[in-house]
């Protein structure tokens, strides 16, 4: 295994790994590793889904163009409104 030093930690940072490590009943170390994998996505048997990948490649070309077509205005811009 690795170590890792970090330094001059924000005292506010500490201040919050201290409450996190408190609340969960873990050790400090327990709690920075379970932090970290959380941030980095890589926590166990967890992967991050927006509900979303269900619908991707589910139309066809012509579906496809049809929204297009009927979302075009969408994309225009009124130049003045933005002055």
């Amino acid at each position: 295994m690795r170590h890792l030093t970090v330094r001059n930690l924000a005292p506010d940072l500490a201040k919050a790994l201290e409450r996190e490590k408190k609340r969960g009943g873990r050790s400090l170390n327990s709690t920075i590793q379970t932090l970290l994998r959380r941030a980095l996505g890589l926590e166990h048997g967890k992967k991050f889904s927006n509900g979303l990948a269900k619908y991707a490649g589910g139309w066809s070309e012509a579906e496809f163009q049809e929204f297009e077509r009927n979302t075009a205005f969408l994309r225009q811009v009124d130049e003045d409104m933005w002055k």
